[in-house]
């Protein structure tokens, strides 16, 4: 996934402002769906009707009794995320997102009532340092060096997109499938290496090698797009899926693991290593995957391809960078 959160897909604001203008909303229901679509529209209001998930005495029980005791927990989110990871709904106030409904499963079987806490992604790190969360739905990868000073539970497969324009027969599958071809990425991501050392696979083979384009918002990628100035977006498949679902106008053509060939990268709830929590977290993420209540909310938010049969602690996560 993306190494600096700041560029993962502008702000929620350009986004949502693109998808209605690509599609529909119904101010009265603060819905959004594709122009004629059939499907489902996206809930964006205050008023999410939350899955939920029932007390598993026994996996509450793994809880260190002072948490369990105080009766909620303090979870950080990301304030400079996108849809559909965690934004704010159509009254600007109000935190939604999968990120948040995994998050309310997990306290759920737990017995504890969730407290969101927004801050920016630096800020998620320090408030785990400080002790003030409990722990952080947001979108982190697992990485080696990350695991020197926290403890992880996998709940999401850590995924990149290829989106192109709907209708087209174009697939990608390997470095082959994009040589010749336009292709946007965000600057200084895991997306931006993969597509460069595709390139150059491509020239060491004869094939021709990747055109790829910058641009400053995810707003500018898209209308590139529209317009057909760029093949394709390669970007998280999370801001991916639900522009798909939302727009109407594009589609995914092609999945990667974040973490590259080497290693499949998957996104975790994070606490503070040693805290006694990542256990409890494991088991309550296990109990959701099983009562089917954790594939509701992926399909919720299009995100059913990310999901994980079970919670993996501490499991090999994207390597340290090379000096």
């Amino acid at each position: 996934m993306i190494t600096r959160r700041t560029t993962l897909a502008g702000t929620a604001i350009l986004i949502l402002g693109l998808l209605t203008a690509c599609g529909t909303s119904d101010a009265a229901n603060d819905q959004v769906k594709p122009a004629g679509g059939t499907g489902d529209a996206i809930n964006l209001g205050p008023d999410q009707n939350r899955i939920h998930a029932k007390k598993a005495d026994a996996i509450a029980a793994k809880l260190p009794e002072a948490v369990r005791k105080r009766g909620n927990l303090t979870l950080g989110v990301s304030t400079g995320s996108a849809p559909p990871l965690n934004f704010y709904a159509t009254d600007d106030k109000t935190l939604i997102g999968v990120e948040l409904d995994i998050a309310t499963l997990v306290a759920d079987t737990l017995g504890l009532k969730p407290d969101f806490q927004a801050v920016s992604w630096e800020n998620l790190f320090v408030g785990l340092d400080s002790g003030k969360f409990d722990g952080v739905f947001s979108n982190v990868t697992v990485t080696e060096e990350r695991k020197e000073k926290y403890d992880f539970a996998t709940y999401r497969l850590d995924e990149l997109a290829f989106e192109a324009k709907k209708g087209g027969d174009w697939r990608v599958k390997g470095p082959k499938d994009v040589a010749g071809k336009t292709i946007a990425v965000g600057s200084g991501t895991n997306q931006e290496k993969i597509l460069v050392d595709w390139s150059n696979e491509n020239e060491k083979a004869g094939r021709g090698p990747v055109d790829i384009k910058y641009f400053q918002n995810t707003t500018d990628y898209y209308l590139a797009l529209q317009s057909g100035r760029i093949d394709a977006y390669l970007g998280p498949n999370p801001t991916a899926a639900y522009h798909v679902a939302s727009a109407g106008q594009t589609e995914i053509i092609g999945h990667f693991s974040g973490g590259g060939a080497t290693i499949q990268g998957k996104i975790a709830a994070t606490t503070k290593k040693g805290s006694g929590l990542v256990e409890a977290y494991a088991a309550a993420i296990d109990h959701i995957v099983k009562d089917g209540s954790y594939a509701k909310v992926l399909k919720r938010w299009g995100l059913s391809s990310e999901a994980v049969q079970k919670a993996e602690i501490n499991p090999p996560g994207l390597p340290k960078p090379k000096n």
